[in-house]
């Protein structure tokens, strides 16, 4: 019998950041208290306060409002990044644990290879003959993230092969395509919405750090990467512009990190030893 999410921190204390800082992207046309984009050169740099909750950039724009409007690129990359690497790893996984023998050994092999080359610098290869643009960044993470989710895909369908129901539904003359779709991949997503959950997470990362090197999102669109520029360069006289698009990004990071180890817990309890 599974636990209530109440009696489990990690679920709970991570889903509550998680649905947090989605409202907020989703809500943040309503909810913003300025435009994001307007420039006042009479509140330029004016730290924290009652009409500025987060204070104001060189421009004289809102923090707070700038920083509503970039969770919705991060998140918006993050989704859809996921959801490519998602799709390639699903299919190369399938195929390779389905198959096996010389299928299995060559995707591997492939695989292998990618894993061999650090991700980042990857993407930092790929983005620097791009136009920088928030759907390039999405597809580029996204082509670059899949090899864990092939890995994980393949090994849930090495482990299912050798299950009654489905050397059973293979004695039927089932075809390959229903075997995988309609029983070995419902049965193999558990790890691999873990492992979404957590891709959330890294890819929010690499986005802000690509924007932060300014080969992300591009000025004048808020994000919490060129915030974080914007606030380097003004360290020393306005705190401000760096410390909240950082606390932006580590609260998201560490809430998609404690909602995927709490799923992980709540759906492989001997993941966690117990």
């Amino acid at each position: 019998m599974k636990k209530s999410i109440l009696n489990q921190p990690l679920l709970f204390i991570g889903g509550s950041i998680v649905v947090f800082i989605a409202l907020s992207a989703l809500l943040a046309p309503l909810i913003a208290p300025y435009d994001p984009a307007m420039i006042n050169v009479r509140d330029i740099l004016l730290p924290p306060s009652w009409e500025h909750w987060c204070g104001t950039d060189t421009l004289g724009r809102d923090v707070l409002s700038r920083m509503l409007y970039g969770a919705r690129v991060s998140l918006a990359v993050g989704f859809v990044a996921v959801g490519i690497s998602l799709l390639v790893g699903i299919v190369l996984g399938s195929i390779a644990g389905h198959y096996g023998g010389s299928v299995d050994a060559s995707l591997m092999r492939v695989t292998d290879m990618v894993l061999c080359f650090p991700t980042f610098f990857l993407i930092l290869a790929v983005i620097a003959f791009l136009e920088p643009s928030i759907w390039n960044i999405m597809i580029v993470i996204g082509l670059t993230s899949w090899m864990g989710v092939t890995r994980l895909v393949r090994a849930e369908f090495l482990s299912l092969r050798k299950r009654e129901f489905i050397m059973a539904a293979e004695s039927l003359g089932i075809s390959s395509f229903q075997l995988i779709w309609r029983y070995m991949l419902p049965n193999a997503m558990g790890p691999v919405i873990v492992s979404a959950v957590l891709g959330v997470a890294g890819a929010v990362l690499v986005e802000s750090g690509l924007s932060f090197l300014g080969l992300g999102v591009q000025p004048p669109d808020p994000s919490w990467g060129n915030m974080l520029t914007e606030g380097k360069d003004n360290i020393q006289i306005a705190w401000w512009l760096s410390v909240y698009p950082g606390l932006a990004i580590l609260i998201t990071v560490l809430g998609y990190n404690l909602l995927g180890e709490g799923l992980r817990d709540r759906y492989d309890p001997k993941s966690s030893g117990r």
